[in-house]
């Protein structure tokens, strides 16, 4: 129902995830134009709300986030980067899209849950953060998710997007593959993870197909464990490290990490019946691990 002079402005167009949404939004032909953070740098929320405006947004796409580098442990260094824009942006955002009257999606995590539910289903999209600053022990960064989330809980024309562990076939510091390789113990855990362009192309079709607004769990449907996910790269022949593992999470963190780790299982039920949902996560793994590439410029 987008009318043809819609234009979707992107936010984060330079980061992992936003990089993935310049090229699929490129794919769907759809008009769009990129913004920085530098744009909206010291303005109040009206005043990138008169922004968005003047630039005829019809959407406002927000993939810029903070999840530090080389990992989370650095959000526990840059707390004051991190808390901006993870919890602050998102309700500038929230503030200046309501402002200039058009829906928004935001770009999430799953890391603000721990665990798995009794049933084994995985967290759903209402079941409050159990991996946030409310309910530690937490990451900052996971902390700082579950804020922005809570900051912007209000606003009934927002899309927030929960991505979980990202990966794909293209060898990134940012892929989850790729980190696999990299590291050289790992903690063997349970997670839901999201292929990296099924996830942005769910996001992009909420926008196409007016899926109803709210919060949507974009993560492959299933679980799966580190061990399952290193034995498909050997059983491949992707790789032929010999993975070595920490005993438990207590080495893992005297040994590895400064932070906690959030590792959960999420339920999909929701995206999948609004008709976003995306492959089995077997099937997307198999698909990254097959056609494996080095990261070209």
């Amino acid at each position: 129902s987008q009318d043809e002079e819609a234009m979707i402005i992107l936010l984060g167009s330079t980061g992992y995830v936003g990089n993935q949404f310049v090229e699929s939004l490129n794919r769907a032909g759809l008009e769009f134009e990129t913004m920085t953070r530098q744009d909206i740098h010291g303005k109040t929320s009206a005043e990138v709300g008169q922004l968005l405006v003047a630039k005829k947004a019809s959407f406002l796409i927000n993939a810029a986030g903070y999840t530090g580098k080389p990992n989370v442990d650095a959000c526990e260094v840059h707390k004051q980067e991190c808390l901006f824009g993870n919890a602050v942006l998102p309700g500038i955002l929230s503030e200046a899209a309501s402002a200039a009257n058009i829906p928004w999606g935001h770009v999430s995590s799953g890391c603000i849950y721990n665990g798995s539910t009794e049933d084994g289903e995985g967290f759903a999209e209402d079941d409050p953060p159990n991996f946030s600053f409310r309910s530690g022990p937490c990451s900052f960064y996971s902390g700082t998710k579950a804020l922005g989330e809570e900051i912007i809980s209000t606003d009934r024309n927002c899309y927030v997007w929960r991505l979980r562990i990202p990966f794909n076939q293209i060898e990134n510091p940012r892929n989850y593959l790729a980190k696999l390789l990299r590291y050289e113990r790992l903690l063997e855990a349970r997670n839901s993870i999201s292929h990296l362009q099924d996830y942005v192309e769910s996001c992009i079709q909420c926008i196409q197909k007016d899926v109803p607004y709210g919060v949507y769990n974009l993560t492959n449907p299933g679980s799966i464990t580190t061990r399952e996910v290193v034995q498909m790269m050997t059983e491949a022949g992707l790789t032929d490290k010999a993975f070595s593992f920490f005993d438990d999470e207590a080495e893992f963190m005297s040994k590895a990490a400064k932070t906690p780790r959030s590792n959960c299982v999420m339920n999909t039920a929701k995206s999948v019946a609004a008709g976003i949902g995306m492959r089995p996560v077997r099937e997307a793994l198999e698909d990254s691990i097959k056609s494996w590439t080095k990261e070209t410029d």
